[in-house]
């Protein structure tokens, strides 16, 4: 899952940097991404990263499985060293490090167990944040640079804590009537589509990284705190400060890489001007 995640990091982020940056929160910039082999690669790889994920789910704690999303974070900006020559600062590769002994923290101190139902209550509060979601990412769209990649990809990652919320449950769904039944499924692809178009309209306004590790950060602590208090995540006992340090190292490497990162992608289009709609899809340059 990390490495599916981290490739599809990406491939997305090149993609959203060929595409003319979007100023208005419209789901039309997805039918253009789609349009480019490499985005559709990427949306290959993060919906098999999606799978992996929601089976993990059915056992595991969405602190742990919410956490090892973020380190596919690591592995993007390790593929865009290899790939695109990006530079890798000495502060990245501390960052990086301490990633990783997050995730190692939060495996051990985990303890796999089935999930509880949710409440209609909090179904319908899941329900209400997506229309809450969409209309905060109307005034974020307008943002630009850095602060508009991790306004938006602070949006992206709370719809995704959303998903990874009515995931938990669902995945210990036994028939196949209760699953294609149950309200959370379609919360599900909601909100991960929404999710979707905001992480897109973050990684064209500068800095993958920053954009990324944004949605991480923003995504992992909703659903830790909904997992352990409403749908019955465990850790192990005697283990509970572990997981408190391993998830506290981990956040804090995600919001340390967004201080460090730069943007990787440049657009033709100036940040003050609203694209031409008939104006081809232009090619970015790539630099770090």
């Amino acid at each position: 899952m990390i490495l599916a995640y981290g490739v599809a990091n990406l491939l997305q982020s090149a993609a959203a940097a060929r595409t003319t940056v979007h100023h208005t929160f419209d789901p039309g910039l997805l039918v253009r991404l789609a349009g480019q082999r490499t985005y559709l690669l990427g949306i290959g790889c993060q919906a098999f990263g999606f799978i992996l994920a929601f089976l993990a789910r059915r056992d595991l704690p969405l602190f742990l499985v919410q956490a090892s999303v973020a380190a596919g974070l690591g592995v993007t900006a390790l593929l865009g060293v290899l790939v695109l020559k990006w530079s890798l600062p000495t502060a990245e590769i501390f960052l990086l490090t301490l990633l990783l002994a997050g995730i190692t923290a939060l495996v051990m101190a985990a303890e796999p167990a089935h999930s509880r139902r949710l409440g209609t209550i909090v179904v319908v509060l899941l329900a209400a944040s997506v229309l809450v979601i969409g209309i905060a990412g109307v005034f974020a769209v307008r943002l630009h640079g850095a602060l508009g990649s991790v306004v938006l990809g602070s949006l992206a990652g709370i719809d995704f804590s959303a998903a990874a919320i009515a995931a938990r449950p669902l995945a210990n769904e036994h028939s196949a009537a209760g699953f294609f039944t149950n309200p959370l499924l379609y919360l599900l692809v909601i909100h991960s589509l929404v999710g979707q178009l905001l992480l897109g309209l973050a990684m064209q306004r500068g800095s993958t990284t920053a954009a990324v590790a944004a949605m991480d950060a923003a995504g992992a602590v909703p659903a830790a705190i909904v997992g352990l208090l409403l749908l019955g995540d465990r850790i192990h006992e005697g283990r509970g400060w572990l997981a408190a340090v391993g998830f506290v190292i981990t956040l804090a490497a995600v919001i340390g890489l967004t201080r460090y990162a730069e943007p990787q992608h440049h657009h033709a289009t100036a940040p003050t001007r609203r694209p031409d709609p008939t104006t081809p899809l232009r090619t970015a340059a790539t630099g770090r």
